[in-house]
């Protein structure tokens, strides 16, 4: 199947933006009358075949529309301070699209060693992720936010900080309820300052282990992903 991503489709006929149209012409040779498959990244995938196989403005017919069920009944978003080589942050991004994420946000901490982010660059990271995988759903990718501004949102989740500490033995696994919705923190290469962890557990995050070992950032987001994915398939 060949997808691509277009989030303001809502008409019969399409016309994808001059990158898809390149790729899908010029790239992978497509005809006028083959088949590709748009989505909303909302769970709809839009069954088409091309109208006008132009390299700049391609269009396409719209067949049928299949609605997809969200294959989780829960939700995961991930806060993550930006790495200080930035490609491991993309890395996450990627892996993290592949495996089921709702919801992403680069987080600026005090021991932050990267205080700015290339959004538009990340979210074709993100949106690459979701073609790659042929996904219906398109996770949501934040603007770059302060520690203290996320912490003060309100989120209709369990809300967990995951941070390295002998006295924080809890994993994650134990302390995540089931089918809940959840929001993680994960802090950058010098880890989340004590006023910090503090004032998370001050607005209702509960501190947490991911096991044993020291993590990179980007490893003990993704783990903390596949912790909750992993949970929830335990019956």
């Amino acid at each position: 199947m060949v997808l691509f991503y277009t989030p303001d489709i809502n008409a019969e006929n399409y016309i994808l933006n001059e990158d898809d149209s390149n790729h899908c012409i010029k790239v992978l040779r497509l005809k006028i009358g083959e088949k590709v498959t748009l989505t909303n990244g909302k769970g709809c995938f839009f069954h088409s075949i091309i109208s006008d196989a132009h390299s700049r403005h391609c269009q396409v017919k719209v067949e049928n529309v299949e609605v997809v069920n969200n294959p989780r009944t829960y939700k995961l978003h991930i806060a993550i301070a930006p790495t200080k080589n930035i490609a491991r942050f993309e890395w996450f991004l990627e892996k993290a699209t592949e495996m089921g994420i709702d919801e992403i946000t680069p987080l600026i901490c005090e021991h932050s060693e990267r205080h700015s982010v290339n959004f538009e660059r990340l979210s074709r990271i993100v949106t690459s992720a979701v073609k790659q995988s042929l996904s219906a759903f398109h996770p949501r990718l934040g603007e770059a936010v302060s520690f203290r501004e996320f912490i003060e949102r309100k989120f209709d989740a369990d809300r967990f900080i995951a941070y390295c500490s002998v006295e924080n033995s809890v994993l994650l696994q134990h302390s995540y309820r089931r089918g809940s919705n959840a929001v993680i923190l994960i802090g950058p290469e010098g880890d989340f300052s004590s006023k910090e962890v503090l004032a998370s557990q001050k607005a209702g995050f509960l501190p947490v282990s991911l096991g044993n070992s020291r993590l990179r950032t980007e490893t003990a987001a993704l783990f903390a992903c596949a912790s909750i994915h992993c949970t929830n398939l335990m019956q």
